[in-house]
Parts: C-alpha cells; sequence; structure tokens
C-alpha cells in the first residue's frame, strides 16, 4: 500500500482525472456530508435515476468477513444512509448497470452498510457501535476516517486499509476506481501512474 500515496492525493487523482475537480470542488448536491434533519430527498436528485439492469448480490458485514476466511478479495462497501437522496440514484443507476453488476460480482465481496445502523458490527476482531456524538456507527467513522459524507464508496483491499471515495459515480465514473483495485493494480503502480494510461469501457 506503499505506493497507493495516502488516500486524500488518491481522492483528488481519482475526482480530478474524471473531471470532477478536487473533492472540495463537487456540487454540493453530489457530497452529502452529515447534516441530520436536513436530508436531500429523491425530489432533489431527480432526472438521474435509470431503470435496474442487474442485481448485484450485496453482502453484510458478517457474510463478506466470512467469505475473506475463504478466498481473499476487495471488499467494496457502499456507505449509504436512509436519508441520502444520492445514495439512492447511485442505486438506481450505477449498481444495478450490468457491467458494473458484474465486475463487482466477480472481483468484490460487495457490502450495503447504513453508516446510521444502531446495530453492533463486528470487524476483525473488533466490535463498533453507534456514536451518538456523530449520529453513525462507529464503524463508519473508521472507515470514512471521521469525513462521513454521503455516499460514499470503501474500498478495503487485502491486507489493507480503508479507502475512501466519497460523492456519487456514474458507471464510468466508478470503473477506474475499482478496476485499480480489482485487477490488483494497487500493489503494483501508484494511482497516478495507473489513472494515465487507463481506457474507460464502460
Amino acid at each position: 500500500m506503499q505506493k497507493l500515496k495516502g488516500i486524500q492525493k488518491l481522492k483528488a487523482a481519482i475526482l480530478v482525472s474524471l473531471g470532477w475537480g478536487i473533492v472540495a470542488a463537487m456540487p454540493a448536491a453530489m457530497r452529502v456530508p452529515v447534516t441530520p434533519g436536513m436530508p436531500v430527498s429523491e425530489k432533489t436528485v431527480g432526472g438521474l435515476s435509470g431503470p435496474a439492469k442487474e442485481k448485484l448480490n450485496w453482502l453484510n458485514l458478517d457474510e463478506a468477513a466470512g467469505k475473506l476466511q475463504k478466498e481473499q478479495k476487495p471488499v467494496l462497501i457502499d456507505l449509504y444512509t436512509s436519508w441520502c437522496g444520492w445514495c439512492k440514484q447511485m442505486d438506481k443507476k450505477t449498481y444495478s448497470n450490468t457491467q458494473v453488476a458484474q465486475y463487482l460480482q466477480e472481483k468484490f465481496y460487495p457490502v450495503k452498510l447504513d453508516a446510521e445502523t444502531r446495530a453492533v458490527l463486528n470487524w476483525k476482531g473488533k466490535a463498533y457501535r453507534f456514536n451518538a456524538n456523530y449520529k453513525s456507527n462507529e464503524f463508519a467513522v473508521y472507515l470514512t476516517h471521521g469525513q462521513l459524507e454521503f455516499p460514499t464508496t470503501i474500498i478495503i483491499p487485502p491486507g489493507g486499509e480503508p479507502q475512501a471515495i466519497p460523492g456519487y459515480m456514474e458507471p464510468k465514473e466508478l470503473e477506474l476506481l475499482v478496476k485499480y483495485f480489482g485487477e490488483g493494480n494497487y500493489s503494483k503502480v501508484s494511482f497516478d501512474v495507473y489513472q494515465k494510461s487507463f481506457k474507460a469501457s464502460w
């Protein structure tokens, strides 16, 4: 993971290479920071939804942990909240895309996780509980390094630390990220080098 050059650089490089600009420059409606009581409704993001094409078989955290004991793959976590409109749109437009669903099913253990769950979550021998100060589960705080925004895509490579990319992504924007990890490139080249030669196909 030394070649990853840090989570902040990874975030900026991905978003810049996709034409989004740096994270801070993304439209506010597409990066929903934790603002309890100020939900982004589906009406706010209307017009982005599309027909479902493929059903992705989401796992819960325990199921993913069990599968990791048998075969090592990166874990992709869709971190969402029930009130996040952009989270719903990413479900409808991105995760229902046939190419996205097929690739994630083959290369990752995909997990859907409600950041505000009050259930006790167990990961690598540690229990995570709901944190009233953050109004979120401590596991969500851990995954995002305390920077809670929704939706956030988390990738945990085998033996590595969580890599959190906040914001709504369409299939072509998610492709660069998941193929960097899904093909094992993260352990071979820096993201900067990888993205320069990457050719999108979604």
